[in-house]
């Protein structure tokens, strides 16, 4: 899929745009100025858009060697994975273990939980919020283990052709599953908001059983995109149009999702902006998009870094803040906001040249020793 190498652009545009969503979102849980709580109300979709883009790019590169092979090798890409997403995840676990200063809250989950991704399941935020975030992680390493076994196993059973319905079943079996658990678990808890707020996270939110929209749709539109020949030719010819809908229904799934636990944006919320953000990250892939024709220089270094940034911009913004605490500095203002995203940033460069550099040496030496 090198046919329209400006896509890659755009695939930059919308990682960039995930990681800010991000960290507006969680910024709220820090001293923030007043506007913060608007623009920051959605920012929880940024991990629904990581997840789309997960699913698309993650699955591609594996189609294609299928296609072009007519198998895949998934030992190639544990070992890709392994070097891209374990040494930065390491070295931040053992910050958050040895450093307490590093800590954005008190109570660390267990760190077994951390160490096997596990970390999503049962996750009490409310007692144990710190590194919370790593709930996403887990669940895209869960999926990364099991989509190359998958897609193998309906290789060898010659039944690939049935892969989208079965993405499909997967998607609305998590609507289901939602809805099942808001009437079993989530709405009984209704009389008090703590009790409320850790039984919805713990069994709507945080499970990868129920927070599979996005990554279904993402390998959804991979596979459009390398078998579906009028799907292609579809969205080379009318990115725009595709964009347009997709910014549209992302409104409209805001609009359903304004009360964020409410029983329909739990059941129907998730689906309707994974679909709005597939759609979004189409136009970001087509030749006639100027969202895909677009570099911009500013996007395509956050692109390089969110997942660094991601890992640490908690604990980093935690201590920007004591920071400027200490020598009696302001930190609810706009002022401070920069201050801690240029940290973040800063972090970020940090993990990519000490860290991501280096390991990236050594997993194409690997590679280079175990194909060559």
């Amino acid at each position: 899929m090198t046919e329209h190498s400006e896509r890659f652009y755009g695939l930059d545009h919308l990682r960039a745009l995930a990681i800010v969503l991000v960290i507006m979102y969680h910024y709220r849980a820090f001293k923030h100025p007043v506007w913060i709580e608007t623009v920051g109300k959605f920012g929880w979709t940024g991990v629904d858009l990581f997840f789309v883009l997960s699913g698309f790019l993650i699955s591609g590169p594996l189609l294609k060697e299928i296609e072009n092979k007519g198998s895949m090798d998934p030992k190639i890409f544990y070992i890709k994975r392994f070097f891209r997403i374990i040494p930065s995840y390491t070295f931040t676990l053992v910050v958050y273990f040895t450093l307490p200063f590093f800590r954005e809250r008190e109570a660390l989950p267990p760190l077994w939980k951390l160490i096997t991704f596990t970390q999503n399941f049962g996750l009490d935020v409310i007692n144990r919020g710190t590194f919370s975030h790593a709930w996403s992680l887990c669940i895209e390493e869960q999926f990364y283990l099991f989509l190359p076994l998958l897609l193998l196993g309906i290789t060898r059973l010659k039944k690939l052709k049935y892969l989208p319905y079965l993405l499909i079943s997967v998607v609305i079996f998590s609507m289901i599953l939602r809805l099942v658990m808001w009437n079993k678990l989530v709405v009984t808890a209704d009389n008090n908001p703590t009790d409320f707020w850790r039984e919805w996270y713990m069994n709507i939110y945080y499970p990868t059983y129920t927070r599979l929209d996005g990554l279904g749709i993402g390998v959804l539109i991979g596979y459009l995109m390398q078998y579906s020949s009028e799907c292609k030719k579809m969205v080379h010819h009318h990115g725009n149009k595709l964009g347009l809908t997709g910014i549209l229904m992302l409104a409209v799934s805001c609009w359903m999702c304004n009360e964020q636990a409410s029983e329909t944006a739990s059941v129907f919320g998730f689906t309707m902006v994974a679909v709005s953000y597939g759609l979004i990250v189409l136009a970001a892939v087509s030749g006639a998009s100027r969202l895909a024709r677009s570099k911009f220089y500013v996007t395509t270094e956050l692109a390089a870094l969110s997942y660094s940034i991601y890992l640490s911009h908690k604990g980093i913004i935690h201590m920007a803040q004591n920071g400027l605490e200490h020598f009696g500095y302001q930190t609810s203002d706009t002022v401070s906001l920069f201050i801690c995203l240029a940290a973040c940033v800063l972090g970020g460069i940090f993990y990519r040249v000490l860290i991501e550099k280096p390991f990236a040496g050594i997993k194409y030496r690997v590679l280079n020793a175990r194909y060559k």
